[in-house]
């Protein structure tokens, strides 16, 4: 046992006790109201924090470790080795594979994830982002939900699990993104508002808001970017992924995401290797993406919504609620060509204007994120089903012919590459029973209000609904999902291996399509990615040879015949 300096922010009370292993010590308080103390500790010692006459310990809100679960006392950590050094990679033009790691596999932990490691390799994947790893009340869910934002969730085995993941990443070639939340925290286990004003004035639609703006905003905003920093600097991952960064709402002269980008930028430079911040954003503002030095906020890259949108429509037929402006070929077209549909036009889904224009000349397609679905776009649909529990196997082939033959950086969700069957559930395990009730009776409610049978919304807080959401790994070798696989695995060799494919700006590509006939065709350089969106065979303007198909094309000289729901990409020119 040796002595231990321990300091809290807590401007709140006008007392704190430290507990350490149960045995109370006062602390004092300075004048920036951090709280610190010195006392004797073991290298793995709970301890907790008493704040005022309750007698409650609450864990330390820079938790490093939550072995019992957020609401217990917090374990000193420190991990038994740093993360193994690696070069690192650049997320732009990268083929990246969201995850949940509780889903992911049967096991649902980041050990069982290692064993899938060399799947993805071969699969051409560069990057894996996994959900949140944040600590979260309950056994399961989504992590969208954290309290204790320094902690790695305990049932996916903790801190010292999550560095041997990134590090058998680094080991065979793959990047890490962690997607980390920042706009709220969840119901339960946070304590956070007892110590200091982390929450504002505001709300969003999980809850209150983060204090980023308001009093007392400085040391929550640097609560906020350590955070971000952590999971670079002592975890070793490449990046993050930014939860709705739409609902950070910052008054101040300099953005949040532009003093995160600034400081992520100088980490980069010392540990020498390429760090990357992806937001996840509706409001289609490229000044997201666009550096700082030209008036920007500096960061990387930005999910695309708008594409998913205009792809899924335009293959599917569905048209309800916020898929309301897309669906026809020229709409796909035109994302395709812009980044964004909404780019300063009317959004019928918000009754308003909504986005502002990319420029092409100066913002890489790289920058945006192209996906045919997400967990998002899975999960927050009223049975989480997949485009593969209601497509065709070859519409699925031409939506990854899309995304992968564009010229966007590309995302898969889990299991997409060989459409799994296995729906992607919203889940939880609030161990509150009021708690659990409600997210169950809202999550009915909320679908119900939009034509579904309450009773077909799966509950939550069912423990089934979260097993049927994990992958069933013994579809990969089936004949139909077999093929799909292959298909994509081909598709994103041809991006890899051939120059033209890797062409970032969207002022080289051009599109060709045929509403009535339901064609598009996606030119890039001496190829062409022709699909057909329709149930019938077309004849397309355009020669050449077969490199990869779905369905084999035929030609008669002057034109390709592609079958129904299908795609192939030709050769157009001979070097």
């Amino acid at each position: 046992m040796s002595e231990r300096a321990f300091a809290v922010w807590a401007p709140r009370p006008t007392r704190v006790q430290l507990d350490v292993d149960g045995a109370r010590h006062p602390m004092h308080r300075d004048a920036d109201d951090w709280w610190r103390a010195e006392v004797p500790a073991n290298p793995d010692s709970r301890y907790g924090f008493v704040l005022d006459d309750d007698d409650t310990v609450l864990p330390d809100p820079r938790s490093a470790r939550q072995p019992d679960g957020v609401h217990a006392r917090s374990q000193l950590w420190t991990p038994a080795a740093p993360p193994r050094r690696w070069p690192g990679r650049s997320i732009e033009g990268a083929i990246i594979y969201e995850l949940h790691v509780g889903t992911f596999t049967e096991a649902g932990t980041f050990e069982a994830a290692i064993d899938k490691l060399q799947y993805l390799v071969d699969l051409g994947v560069d990057f894996v982002e996994l959900m949140p790893v944040n600590a979260f009340s309950g056994t399961h869910g989504w992590g969208y939900d954290g309290v204790l934002w320094y902690a790695v969730h305990e049932p996916y085995g903790g801190p010292d699990a999550l560095l041997r993941l990134i590090d058998a990443c680094h080991d065979i070639g793959l990047g890490v993104l962690i997607d980390a939340v920042f706009n709220h925290l969840g119901p339960s286990g946070n304590y956070l508002p007892r110590f200091g004003p982390y929450l504002s004035t505001g709300s969003n639609p999980w809850g209150e808001s983060v204090n980023i703006a308001d009093a007392g905003a400085d040391e929550v905003r640097r609560y906020i970017i350590e955070c971000a920093l952590r999971w670079m600097r002592e975890f070793g991952a490449d990046g993050l992924r930014l939860d709705a960064v739409h609902a950070l709402v910052d008054t101040t002269a300099i953005h949040i995401l532009e003093e995160l980008s600034t400081e992520t930028q100088a980490l980069a430079a010392e540990l020498g290797r390429p760090l990357s911040l992806i937001a996840e954003s509706d409001m289609n503002d490229p000044r997201l993406i666009t550096p700082r030095e030209q008036g920007g906020l500096g960061l990387t890259a930005q999910w695309d919504d708008d594409i998913h949108h205009a792809i899924h429509t335009a293959v599917s037929g569905e048209r309800q609620g916020y898929y309301g402006d897309f669906g026809t070929v020229g709409t796909l077209a035109q994302t395709l060509t812009q980044g964004y549909f909404h780019a300063g036009t009317y959004s019928s889904f918000r009754g308003r204007r909504h986005g502002r224009p990319l420029d092409t000349a100066t913002i890489p397609a790289t920058r945006l994120l192209a996906y045919t679905l997400t967990h998002d776009q899975v999960g927050n649909r009223a049975t989480g089903d997949r485009p593969s529990q209601n497509l065709t196997s070859g519409q699925l082939a031409v939506k990854a012919a899309l995304v992968l033959g564009s010229p966007y950086t590309a995302m898969l969700f889990m299991g997409e590459e060989w459409g799994s069957s296995s729906p992607f559930q919203f889940f939880t395990s609030h161990p509150e029973p009021e708690l659990g009730r409600a997210t169950a009776e809202g999550r009915k409610a909320e679908f119900a209000a939009h034509g579904w049978d309450a009773d077909e919304i799966p509950d939550p807080q069912d423990p089934a609904t979260f097993t049927r959401s994990k992958l069933n790994w013994a579809e990969v070798t089936e004949d139909g999902h077999a093929r799909l696989l292959q298909t994509y695995r081909q598709l994103i060799a041809l991006r890899h291996d051939e120059p033209d494919f890797a062409d970032p700006w969207l002022d080289h590509l051009r599109v060709d399509y045929d509403e009535d006939a339901r064609w598009i065709i996606l030119h890039r350089g001496a190829f062409a990615v022709v699909c057909n969106l329709g149930e019938a065979a077309v004849g397309v303007p355009v020669t050449g040879e077969t490199v990869l198909a779905w369905d084999e094309p035929t030609t008669d000289g002057a034109s390709t015949v592609i079958p129904g729901h299908s795609f192939a990409v030709l050769r157009t020119q001979v070097r």
